[in-house]
């Protein structure tokens, strides 16, 4: 597949374009700053930099031709997402760009608080810890919130991955899964079954147009 990563820098994003050209994709990583992106130069890795991702016309030449794209953008903070969103401006200009140029399929990054409550979380998940995670995150969650909703308005194949903590451990493949809902006690997952999940439901047909939750 020809892929278009963006959040290419980040440590979900890094993880998505390694484990992208070790299954023998091309990856377009689009960044702010090449030096931060931590892969080393292949063959079949193209680096785009973009200052800025709201840009709708310059989006579409790294989207053109493409099979699918994969964000792994995200505020890194409350205070960045407060000041300076990223997640929602962005990805209204992707899903244009992404229309204009033909491409279809779209696995974004989200995070577990923005899905509903499951019964298996049990009582102090859902009544004390998530209200706390909720209200401690807003801006986050609500530049993420307004990723989701722009995404789902558009005409897109769409996967909208929401995992609880993220954690830098080695990528096991073996994490849960939940379709339009919170695996049950799923409280942490690894950045790299993060990237895995992220690949793998763009050729997941059952995933289109749905939020997948994950956690280990």
């Amino acid at each position: 597949m020809k892929l278009t990563v963006f959040g290419a820098t980040g440590g979900v994003g890094r993880e998505v374009v390694h484990q992208a050209l070790a299954a023998g994709h091309e990856v377009t990583a689009v960044v702010r700053d090449p030096a931060r992106l931590d892969v080393p130069p292949h063959e079949r890795l193209q680096v785009a930099v973009l200052a800025d991702l709201t840009d709708e016309d310059a989006l579409v030449p790294v989207l053109a031709g493409r099979d699918g794209v994969v964000s792994a953008l995200g505020a890194s903070s409350n205070k960045q997402a407060r000041l300076s969103p990223i997640a929602g401006p962005a990805l209204r200009a992707v899903v244009s760009a992404m229309d204009r140029a033909g491409v279809a399929r779209l696995s974004a990054i989200s995070a577990a608080p923005l899905g509903p409550d499951s019964p298996g979380d049990g009582v102090l998940l859902r009544s004390v810890m998530y209200p706390l995670l909720r209200r401690a995150l807003r801006d986050v969650y609500a530049d993420l919130a307004v990723m989701e909703a722009a995404i789902g308005a558009s005409g897109l194949q769409w996967t909208v991955v929401r995992p609880p903590r993220l954690l830098d451990r080695p990528r096991t493949g073996t994490y849960r899964r939940a379709l339009d809902a919170n695996v049950p006690g799923g409280k942490v997952i690894p950045r790299a079954d993060v990237a895995d999940a992220l690949l793998t439901t763009l050729t997941d047909p059952t995933t289109a147009g749905h939020a997948l939750g994950v956690a280990t």
